[in-house]
């Protein structure tokens, strides 16, 4: 399958890309333009083909070879027309980001030019993987791995002044086949909890031939100039900043939240926009956040494997919409002290081939047994398996945001709201349902239309709460790739299913009526995850002791949290649903322990760092000055008490920040070694070298707090946040 080099120019490519961007152009014919979905598949390819393809996205056939050919020439050529030179395979490795090696469709022919694609290269490439984290799988001389191509996950187009790419969403494995990303096990949990799903709904009556979870991701972000990002090398190393002081005014007023967005945010928001909807992204939401520039963008739902891989391009457009836009997008998930940090709600939900909900209560959820037995099954899974939950949302940067009376404690818990608890408990006590919703709210003013009242208030504190037709998982930190959280639910709730599931077809074969029985499941169910309904403040001292008192675990960090995947129980589980073998799991620990170590020693060495070259030189300069104004102001015969007294007062501030400055090196100095004692070596982190750092900053604050502007080597948090 070979043609003659494609000779599109550069102004060619660089005048349909202006075209395309134009202001006539619709937002439909927008949407999915650099993408090859479905709909330019069906235009391009043969019917046969196009079939095969469609199974292959819908039921997981595999693809033949003859098939796979036709799809990459296809492909191909439709990148060509639009200006590619190269193609790459597009994976997620376990550093957290993307990952991307680019192959040009040069070939050569008797030393003449050619473009060549074939189904081989479309559906299977060789990264070297001996540079990627494998925790301890793969010997560095062990170098051999292999992306294979994602059919139910589009192609799409990256555009660059250089050319295009051809896109091709991957998963990433070894030699000996052991998962090298995130993608392959949510992958492997889509087909888990889909066999359970319709499993389950079979045995309730309905025919079912698939069942997808699928994710909407609420993303949280901040953006500050990005000049003052470049002079902030905390922000550029790590992401937050390690020193600053609060300003007088942050959100306090609680004016940020909904608030009229400023018009560069706007702009930025509306370019965002239209590069996320050109790649299939269909974003839905934006607005200000509750810190001063800080917002949200969110998609419509997508099949969680989709999800994932849009979230990804989507931070990647933030940065580099920011970028040219004389902006920095900080995903961190607590880039500021004292303001609200960073979220990715997760909105997750199941539904069938049909499109069909199975988190739809419908207008009488009391008699809706399908949705009451999905309900319940997630209710038992998170009971279960909450911890594994808390371990999926575990990293150095998100435990700067959990429990911190701004999102969600590291308690995990599950709100219903009242009418749902309300269904159950009656279903418990085989009562009648009381308190019914209200249709409409009453809002006391006859000229406005009715407003129709949800079955469920919204619960902002509560880390994983019913929103109406799905579950919100709040504890997912900004920056963080949702497979791994989401993977982790996914088999979760794969186990829930199944265990109803087994209740529900003896009690059939024993003769029971179907929904007496589905009912008799959901009420066991019920009476065993009740402990993990709160319908209350999450963000109280009074839930943390009533957790303790319900047995619920309360993992405060990182390292606590990832030792639940080190547990023979959770290694079971991943292995009996065939998606993590036990020492593929035994990398994902090892590999998340090392990145918060070094997160963490970064941190402390770029704090060090600044406190040295900035903060302290910055303060012999004040102290300098007001050294002169004293013997100044003594010269002439002024009062210098309250001179005095200030500089004695700033000396001291100087002096404890250069004590715990000496903290901060002891800590760094002091502690275990990372590579032999990864635990011991994290402990040390959370409760040694954290407490220094926090000490180190305030000191540092203080000298910020008393020095002049105009010496302050760095942007202070009132020049990010409100200039």
């Amino acid at each position: 399958m070979r043609t003659g080099v494609g000779t599109m120019s550069q102004a060619t490519r660089s005048g349909t890309r202006d075209e395309a961007r134009a202001p006539q152009e619709s937002m439909a014919q927008m949407f999915g333009a650099d993408c090859f979905g479905l709909s330019e598949m069906q235009r391009r390819l043969p019917r046969p083909v196009f079939e095969a393809i469609q199974s292959t996205i819908r039921s997981g056939e595999k693809l033949d070879m003859g098939s796979a050919d036709a799809v990459a020439e296809a492909m191909k050529e439709w990148a060509l027309e639009r200006g590619a030179t190269h193609y790459t395979h597009w994976f997620q490795p376990l550093t957290g980001a993307t990952a991307e090696k680019h192959d040009s469709f040069l070939s050569l022919d008797d030393g003449r030019a050619i473009t060549h694609f074939g189904g081989r290269a479309l559906i299977q490439a060789e990264p070297d993987a001996s540079s990627f984290p494998s925790g301890g799988m793969r010997s560095t001389f062990e170098a051999r791995g292999y992306t294979a191509w994602d059919p139910t996950s589009p192609a799409f187009l990256i555009e660059s002044e250089h050319g295009s790419t051809l896109t091709i969403p991957s998963v990433f494995v070894s030699y000996t086949g052991e998962a090298l990303d995130t993608k392959t096990p949510l992958l492997r949990t889509m087909r888990e909890l889909s066999r359970a799903a319709t499993h389950a709904l079979r045995l309730m009556g309905r025919d079912a031939r698939r069942v997808d979870s699928t994710l909407g991701c609420e993303q949280e972000y901040f953006l500050v100039e990005r000049e003052w990002y470049m002079a902030r090398p905390d922000l550029e190393v790590t992401g937050r900043t390690v020193l600053g002081s609060a300003p007088p005014k942050g959100q306090q007023l609680e004016d940020n939240y909904f608030g009229t967005i400023d018009s560069r945010a706007l702009g930025f928001m509306g370019e965002v926009e239209q590069e996320a909807w050109r790649l299939g992204i269909p974003l839905k939401t934006r607005h200000n956040e509750v810190a001063p520039h800080q917002y949200e963008a969110a998609p419509i739902f997508q099949p969680i494997n989709v999800a994932a891989d849009q979230n990804q391009l989507l931070m990647d457009i933030l940065r580099k919409v920011a970028r040219r836009r004389g902006l920095a997008v900080l995903l961190h998930e607590k880039p500021f002290a004292g303001v609200n940090g960073s979220g990715k709600h997760n909105n997750w939900s199941m539904q069938d081939e049909r499109g069909r909900n199975l988190l739809e209560p419908g207008k009488e959820p009391d008699r809706n047994v399908e949705f009451l037995f999905f309900l319940a099954a997630v209710l038992k899974a998170v009971h279960r398996r909450g911890d594994l939950l808390r371990a999926g949302v575990a990293s150095a940067a998100n435990d700067h945001r959990l429990g911190a009376n701004e999102a969600p404690p590291a308690i995990v818990s599950v709100f219903l709201g009242q009418h749902l608890t309300e269904i159950l408990e009656a279903l418990l006590e085989s009562r009648p349902t009381g308190n019914e919703v209200k249709a409409f709210v009453e809002t006391g003013l006859a000229t406005l239309p009715e407003v129709r009242r949800d079955n469920t208030d919204r619960n902002r504190t509560s880390p994983f709460a019913f929103t109406g037709n799905k579950f919100e998982f709040r504890a997912v930190g900004s920056s963080q790739s949702t497979s791994i959280p989401m993977a982790f639910l996914n088999v979760a709730v794969t186990e829930a299913v199944d265990e109803l599931s087994d209740r529900l077809a003896k009690r059939l074969d024993g003769g029971e009526d179907r929904n007496a029985a589905i009912l008799a499941v959901v009420r066991e169910a019920y009476t065993e995850a009740k402990p993990i309904v709160f319908n209350g403040n999450n963000y109280g001292q009074e839930w943390v002791e009533e957790a303790a008192r319900r047995g619920l675990p309360n993992l405060a960090d990182t390292p606590a949290a990832l030792g639940v995947l080190e547990r023979d129980d959770v290694k079971d589980l991943f292995q009996r649903y065939h998606v993590l073998q036990g020492h593929e799991l035994d990398a994902r620990y090892r590999i998340l322990l090392e990145r918060f170590n070094r997160m963490i020693q970064i941190e402390a060495v770029q704090q060090i760092r600044m406190v040295k070259t900035g903060v302290l030189p910055a303060a012999y300069r004040q102290q300098a000055d007001m050294a002169a104004a004293y013997d100044s102001a003594t010269k002439f015969g002024g009062v210098a008490v309250a001179q005095q007294s200030e500089m004695q007062a700033y000396m001291k501030a100087v002096a404890a920040t250069i004590d715990a400055l000496n903290g901060v090196r002891a800590a760094l100095r002091d502690g275990p070694d990372e590579e032999h004692e990864p635990l011991a070596a994290a402990r040390h982190k959370v409760d040694v070298m954290r407490p220094a750092m926090e000490k180190l900053r305030t000191a540092a604050d203080t000298i910020e707090r008393r020095t002049d502007e105009g010496l302050w080597p760095y942007p202070t948090y009132h020049q990010m946040l409100f200039q």
